[in-house]
């Protein structure tokens, strides 16, 4: 049992669903608890998943003794206070994407796993791939870099609600959530984890009746290179991801979860680069997690602090520009 590490399950939606599926293929993870603010759902999900502990009570839940760690899915709105909250009772965190509101909010969160000495690791999970670490060991054989282009429009369901005049979460500005929030920060994080910070950041997009941004397409400015990133929940693309260089061309089929890679070389041969995905694609996120934890280790080397912070910067300066304002940037709490 000293290999276990009892997780407490905030959220309780779907993606939650897969995410414990995928984790069932990690031994060391055991599912201990589950906070729901309603004891029916909690009750039913933890019958579902084989749940033993409810709460309705995060700060109970926080200071039992019944969880090492919390895998956080709520709104992003809550993502700092929850992660902080259990951080302070010596909890290890996984959090959802994106991992706070805005910069201000993850600078708090990486403050609180210094003080309290324990994990905390945005749950990214395309950059944790064994795919995404083919791109990272093929990168120099594209020569010298010029473009990133990273794609991700997936056409919401929820987008024909808001049309109806129904707000869901998705597009609603008080849970800190949008296009960029949602699918946006998929193009970005691989990006800065390549190539770290741009010199700058041009911003356009289209703006919903609610506050947030239905779609935006964004071009930064490296030394060297430029890189364009294209995101939208009110329209689909089948455009692949990029990396351009001088020699090569490398292609990712699906920037959130590459299953086709290919090196393609000037002059026209192909190498296929992909590595078949035997897994739940949310398995790695997990194991990378227990592995931290495990190691006695506070960040991951890929989804690190300062990586998190970068892209959560940048995602406040593309806010800026377009103009999206949540409630979070207003709060004196962090």
């Amino acid at each position: 049992m000293k290999n276990i590490l009892r997780f407490g399950i905030i959220g309780t939606n779907f993606i939650v669903d897969t995410v414990l599926e995928a984790a069932l293929s990690d031994p060391r993870f055991q599912a201990a608890a589950v906070y729901s603010r309603s004891i029916e759902t909690a009750n039913v999900f933890a019958d579902k998943h084989g749940i033993a502990h409810k709460f309705t009570s995060l700060e109970e839940m926080a200071q039992s003794d019944y969880i090492d760690a919390v895998y956080i899915a709520s709104p992003t709105a809550f993502h700092a206070e929850q992660s902080i909250l259990f951080m302070k009772h010596g909890k290890h965190v996984l959090c959802e994407k994106p991992f706070a509101s805005n910069a201000k909010e993850v600078e708090a969160m990486v403050e609180a796993s210094k003080w309290h000495n324990v994990a905390l690791m945005e749950a990214m999970r395309s950059t944790l791939t064994p795919n995404f670490k083919e791109v990272i060991g093929h990168l120099q054989d594209v020569g010298v870099i010029r473009r990133y282009f990273g794609c991700y429009c997936q056409y919401s369901s929820r987008y024909d609600k808001l049309k109806q005049g129904v707000v869901l979460n998705a597009f609603n500005p008080e849970l800190s959530n949008g296009a960029i929030m949602d699918l946006g920060v998929y193009t970005i994080y691989p990006m800065i984890v390549l190539f770290g910070k741009p010199r700058s950041i041009q911003a356009s997009g289209v703006m919903l009746s609610t506050g947030v941004d239905g779609q935006g397409a964004i071009n930064f400015e490296y030394e060297g290179m430029n890189a364009t990133v294209m995101y939208s929940k009110i329209s689909d693309s089948l455009l692949s991801s990029e990396i351009q260089g001088e020699d090569a061309v490398i292609s990712m089929d699906k920037i959130d979860f590459i299953s086709n890679l290919k090196l393609y070389k000037r002059g026209g041969e192909m190498v296929d680069l992909t590595v078949p995905n035997q897994r739940n694609q949310y398995y790695y996120e997990i194991a990378e997690f227990i592995d931290l934890v495990k190691q006695g280790k506070r960040e991951s080397d890929i989804n690190s602090h300062a990586n998190s912070l970068a892209v959560i910067e940048v995602v406040d300066e593309i806010r800026r520009q377009l103009g999206i304002v949540f409630p979070a940037d207003k709060s004196e709490a962090f």
